[in-house]
């Protein structure tokens, strides 16, 4: 593993990111090598913390996939507390502090790419605070956490293309709220719902990969072939 800004020599490479509460575990992943490969790194954040979330979250890495399907790298990475992340939780508040962290490791060793960042169910959440601080060229939010006690009112809300892919069966984040809460928007997002999907997208993790192609096919710098 390393914590140097050189950008990592190949595909899937493992690194630990400097942070404001000790090294942050990381996984750098380059686009796939029959894509149109774009300038743009997207980051993605994980779920709750508290309840199991991590960089290898099943939705985090099928999304992640998607986007390096659509040739762009990916860098996920743990929050404090987790796997080999140091530090403990913070209810989002130090958790924004990793993402600026992993934000500008990025920006150091990748300063020819764009920033996109994702996030699913609390790392939604994150990667929403920190769009427009963090200068994001477009945002994507699977589940965001809208009613579960993270105040989405006061969030700024980015002059970016984004995405929210919400499904309609889901357990733990009331969907309705989601929607209710895209429609209040002033900039509303493109908003996909999928109908039978539960908050883990069990059994539609194909049909999530294909939302997030889909959705950011027109905000790719680089046309893809045909």
């Amino acid at each position: 593993m390393s914590e140097s800004p050189a950008a990592p020599a190949s595909a899937d490479e493992a690194l630990l990111i400097t942070g404001p509460a000790g090294r942050i575990e990381a996984a750098f992943d380059l686009p796939e090598t029959d894509t149109t490969p774009q300038p743009v790194l997207a980051i993605v954040c994980h779920p709750l913390p508290t309840e199991g979330g991590s960089m290898h979250n099943k939705v985090v890495t099928m999304a992640a996939r998607a986007l390096r399907e659509s040739g762009i790298a990916t860098l996920r990475f743990n929050f404090r507390g987790v796997g080999q992340s140091e530090g403990s939780f913070d209810d989002g508040r130090g958790e924004l502090d990793d993402l600026r962290a992993v934000a500008a490791w990025a920006r150091a060793a990748h300063p020819d790419k764009t920033l996109w960042l994702a996030g699913f169910s609390f790392g939604a959440w994150v990667a929403l605070r920190g769009a427009v601080e963090l200068g994001a060229g477009a945002l994507i939010l699977i589940a965001p956490p809208v009613g579960r006690g993270w105040s989405f009112d006061d969030v700024a809300i980015p002059a970016i293309p984004w995405l929210v892919i919400q499904g309609e069966a889901d357990e733990i984040v009331d969907a309705g709220a989601v929607f209710d809460w895209v429609a209040r928007l002033p900039r509303p997002p493109v908003l996909v719902k999928m109908p039978d999907t539960s908050h883990f997208f069990h059994r539609k993790l194909i049909d999530l990969r294909g939302a997030v192609k889909h959705g950011v096919r027109e905000w790719l710098p680089v046309p893809p072939a045909a």
